[in-house]
């Protein structure tokens, strides 16, 4: 018998090992709300750490948590922090570290029903699942005649989409390319994956439209989208995709979804609904109004990674023909044929997505849903809405403040007010905000809304709670002076 590889553990000594990571992620957890949100640290500082030969003998666990300790942490933004309110959450519970850490024990490859029957089932039932628990219409199911995956990211979603939508508006495309007369269209609101996808699908900038808003609004106007169909079509162009965003990056501004669909359909035009960060609020029945119109879209987008306690990777994507994405994506050589493909009676999760190879991913989402029970997920979710209102009642009342567009769930958009101007309103914003960051107690970024300088608090991580949100807001108050 050949000799057990020497890298490879036991079941005693990664029991071992295992105890000791999840210790320095417990300790990691438990300390990471007094860490500054973002380092301070100089590019080159980490290769500086790690640079090096490679060990050509094993090391001990102890050396590479040191490493962590002494390079990887103080050179980490802390996602996980109570106080960061950049971008967009990245709940990462550990309810799903520990769904995580499942999936990677396992290690299935899930590309095939036959090379993961259980990885490919679950993720079925929990999508079908999931789509009652938000509202979804019963054709997004499985059952309905749809179904639900569970993709990298938002943008790989929107990316797939755009290639259904192709396909579905030239079955050519497949053998031939693409041949110039698509178009897409978005707002200049809309998520900047929607544009990438364009580039990747080799479709080019030519082919993205941006419709402009409503009057007095950030939203898409149905009506400006009619007249751009009407003026492409009529000048020979193909409308192929409209994506309307439920939850903008930069301000989180609704597009109204059923007027869109409206306008679309007649064209044949395919819809995606963006709503990577606002959809999952659709759990809360008092939000379930974000979804008006979505029964009529072709596709549907949003998150577990962003606002659900889920730990990235996790976006969970619907579409109400189960047929669309395996009629644009499916390539079958001869080493990924087998009978229960060829019987026509399971689900490939290879054909729904970009790559071939696919995590368990439904594992993790699993487990966060089993730990907080959907009523903990409403909670979570709700708590985070009214620490926003409070926050912009804060704001209202302060006349050092203003509100640069009315809150929209847990994002609140504000400015500085220095009496002084726009533009002195403007560089005052961007001076708070670099002050904020720069000290360390959390982390904002920032969008630009009609030309404006435009402070953003995105709130929504785990353990963000009260406390932080008054602490922050004292903060913003204390660096405006």
């Amino acid at each position: 018998m050949p000799e057990r590889s020497p890298a490879e553990l036991d079941a005693e000594e990664f029991r071992r090992l295992g105890y000791a990571v999840v210790d320095w992620i417990a300790a990691y957890r438990a300390g990471v709300a007094d860490l500054p949100v973002r380092p301070s640290v100089a590019p080159g500082f980490v290769r500086a750490q790690v640079d090096g030969p490679l060990p050509e003998q094993p090391r001990p666990l102890e050396e590479l948590l040191g490493l962590l300790d002494d390079v990887v942490v103080p050179a980490t933004t802390h996602w996980q922090s109570p106080n960061f309110f950049g971008y967009f959450p990245a709940n990462s519970s550990l309810y799903s570290v520990l769904g995580d850490a499942l999936s990677s024990g396992l290690g299935v490859q899930g590309m095939l029903w036959s090379t993961s029957p259980a990885a490919t089932e679950v993720e079925q039932s929990l999508m079908d699942s999931l789509a009652g628990a938000i509202g979804l219409d019963p054709r997004f199911t499985f059952a309905g005649g749809g179904g639900g995956v569970i993709q990298d990211s938002a943008s790989s979603a929107a990316l797939v989409a755009l290639l259904a939508a192709l396909h579905r508006s030239n079955p050519g495309w497949r053998a031939d390319g693409v041949d110039g007369l698509e178009r897409v269209y978005v707002t200049a609101e809309t998520h900047s994956s929607l544009a990438k996808a364009v580039r990747v699908a080799g479709l080019g900038e030519r082919a993205l439209h941006v419709v402009g808003p409503s009057p007095g609004s950030l939203a898409m106007s149905p009506r400006a989208l009619a007249a751009a169909i009407g003026a492409d079509v009529a000048a020979g162009q193909r409308p192929v995709l409209v994506c309307p965003t439920v939850g903008t990056t930069g301000t989180g501004a609704v597009d109204p979804v059923r007027e869109i669909t409206a306008v679309a359909q007649p064209h044949g035009t395919w819809v995606h609904v963006d709503a990577a960060w606002a959809g999952v609020a659709a759990l809360c029945p008092e939000h379930r109004h974000l979804l008006d119109g979505v029964e009529h879209a072709d596709s549907f987008c949003t998150d577990a990674h962003k606002w659900l306690a889920t730990a990235f990777d996790a976006s969970l994507l619907w579409v109400r023909d189960a047929c669309a994405l395996p009629a644009a994506l499916s390539i079958t050589p001869e080493y990924l044929r087998n009978a229960a493909t060829e019987s026509g009676a399971v689900v490939d999760y290879r054909d729904w997505q970009v790559p071939l190879g696919r995590r368990f991913r439904a594992l993790k989402l699993l487990a966060v849903i089993h730990g907080y029970g959907l009523e903990g997920l409403r909670a979570h979710i709700r708590g985070h809405v009214a620490l926003a209102e409070q926050l912009a009642a804060w704001v209202r009342d302060d006349p050092g403040f203003a509100l640069a567009v009315p809150p929209s769930l847990a994002l609140v958009c504000l400015r500085v007010i220095t009496g002084d101007g726009p533009e002195a309103d403007d560089a005052a914003s961007r001076e708070v905000l670099e002050r904020v960051n720069a000290s360390g107690a959390a982390l904002l970024t920032h969008t630009v809304v009609d030309g404006r300088y435009v402070i953003r608090v995105a709130i929504g991580a785990v353990t963000t709670d009260a406390s932080h949100v008054e602490a922050l807001w004292e903060r913003l108050r204390k660096e405006r002076g």
